[in-house]
């Protein structure tokens, strides 16, 4: 069965940065496009960041744009999000995502457990 754990959240203060991972298992890790949400308190959950399989393409939300980086390690089956330069705004649970295949079009399909992003002074 496809399982995702994540780890690294924390509470940071403005202006730190933080990485969060993602360890993927039961499934060909490199077969899939990945992606990072996050659900801020009283709001949908929202995409922030997508990985193809090969890593080669990624795109980000206007408000990751130049602040976060996803990556990932196939080698290691392991998926990462940097995050820099945070903001009170970013205080979210951050949710590993697996895509069904390797396109950013489809749902997500599989959800890791989420880790909690605390952005304070």
């Amino acid at each position: 069965q496809v399982q995702l754990v994540e780890s690294g959240g924390d509470l940071v203060q403005p202006g730190g940065t933080l990485t969060l991972s993602c360890a993927g298992s039961g499934f060909i890790f490199a077969n899939y496009a990945m992606a990072w949400y996050r659900q801020i308190r009283g709001k949908d959950r929202e995409r922030v960041a997508v990985i193809s399989g090969s890593g080669r393409i990624t795109n980000y939300a206007d408000s990751a744009k130049g602040r976060f980086t996803v990556s990932r390690d196939n080698s290691r089956n392991m998926l990462f999000l940097q995050l820099n330069m945070l903001k009170h705004e970013d205080t979210a649970v951050y949710y590993c995502g697996r895509f069904p295949n390797n396109y950013f079009t489809s749902a997500v399909s599989d959800w890791g457990q989420g880790t909690q992003v605390t952005v304070s002074s």
